[in-house]
């Protein structure tokens, strides 16, 4: 049987919609990119959009896999950081960049019932961060400028520039999933720092910045990356349904690049 892959989204005012009927114009709408919905069922797996209201235990609980999808970044209340610079009257339904604790709640409320319950997860761009969040742990507020372009001006989809290999550690759920190393895209200025409870590092950009982290001997697993977004297939879908369906089998040497 096909595995259920729940993927989390935004909720936005449905006036940003070009075109809308101004009569509806005054409510929400669920946003969630198409490619999440695509790869998945590339991979063999049904997808399952998720609203906020089903960011319950009981609704894991009907999941075999669970997307925690890119976005804005995690509010700073949520994990130590300065909320001096916040502007005050920024709506996460309005602007598509502005914090969203809603959001932020609802996706670590997931994210906490899914790793209590042996759910395979993964934490994709923001949802790296907010899986390493949710545990306890803190980001880096604003990336410094170094040898490695983080917040590319790249177009989807894109394998990334050159500059951008991400290194696995050897044995790691990442390195059975992608080898070695592997070249992907990038549009972050935030990121991991501070380490959750039982996260450990998995993989690293060449300036040291943490791209992959996991729970060891879980099913669980954060890459900074879009893999949704990335030219070549990419395949975390295929670990994924493979995990929520007992069947994951590690990288031979030919998945390094």
């Amino acid at each position: 049987m096909r595995p259920l892959v729940g993927i989390t989204g935004r909720r936005l005012s449905a006036s940003l919609t070009q075109g809308m009927d101004k009569r509806f114009a005054g409510r929400h709408v669920d946003s969630f990119f198409s490619d999440y919905a695509r790869c998945v069922a590339d991979a063999g797996g049904i997808p399952v959009h998720l609203p906020f209201e089903a960011g319950t235990a009981e609704a894991v609980e009907r999941l075999d896999g669970l997307i925690i999808t890119g976005g804005q970044d995690v509010h700073p209340g949520r994990w130590g950081g300065d909320e001096s610079a916040l502007p005050a009257d920024a709506d996460p339904r309005c602007s598509t960049m502005a914090h969203d604790v809603e959001r932020d709640a609802y996706e670590a409320a997931l994210i906490h019932a899914a790793v209590d319950r042996g759910v395979p997860v993964l934490g994709v761009c923001r949802g790296h961060q907010l899986l390493n969040v949710a545990l306890g742990g803190r980001l880096v507020p604003d990336l410094p400028a170094s040898e490695v372009e983080h917040y590319s001006l790249n177009e989807a989809l894109t394998d990334g520039d050159p500059d951008h290999v991400v290194t696995f550690t050897p044995g790691s759920l990442a390195a059975s999933v992608y080898g070695a190393n592997r070249q992907v895209n990038s549009w972050h200025h935030q990121a991991v720092n501070v380490l959750g409870g039982g996260l450990v590092v998995s993989g690293r950009a060449a300036d040291g910045v943490v791209e992959s982290i996991e729970l060891p001997d879980r099913p669980v697993l954060g890459i900074q990356w879009h893999p949704e977004w990335q030219a070549t297939t990419d395949p975390a879908f295929a670990w994924l349904t493979a995990a929520a369906s007992g069947t994951h089998r590690p990288a031979g040497p030919s998945a390094a690049r």
